[in-house]
């Protein structure tokens, strides 16, 4: 989409994915190699009582969750940031998350191109929102 053709309010929800334990461990032991992404054993003894997605894995999943509804399009030029990140709840082995993102803001910039700000909020298969964030990205018009 052209940066004038968004507008505050719109609502765009995305398809779902399934993280399963595999998935948890691969994306930690690369990324976030902490016990309670990578060791089973630990992970049930610790506050959780399980292995529990990275928030990095997450924020990346619920990102290209977004990105891969094409909303954006051959438009979009760059991110520009990314506020009030929040990990509400822990996302547990087969969870099944999808993304609801929301047009929170436009800021129109040189040449009719803009700022567009999305609230991402990511939910479980249990409509349990377990994170939440600000993108915002420079779109052409």
């Amino acid at each position: 989409m052209k940066f004038s053709e968004f507008e505050i309010g719109q609502r765009y929800e995305t398809k779902t994915i399934k993280l399963s334990k595999q998935d948890i461990i691969d994306f930690a032991q690369v990324y976030d190699p902490q016990y309670m992404h990578i060791d089973e054993e630990k992970a049930k003894q610790g506050r959780f009582g399980n292995l529990i997605a990275s928030g990095m894995q997450t924020m990346s999943t619920s990102f290209k969750l977004w990105v891969e509804e094409g909303i954006y399009g051959e438009e979009v030029v760059a991110g520009t940031g990314m506020n009030n990140v929040q990990f509400i709840k822990p996302v547990f082995p087969d969870d099944e998350l999808r993304v609801v993102a929301e047009v929170i803001e436009t800021v129109p910039k040189r040449r009719g191109n803009g700022i567009v700000t999305v609230q991402l909020s990511t939910y479980n298969q249990d409509d349990s929102k377990v994170f939440q964030a600000e993108l915002s990205a420079l779109i052409n018009n």
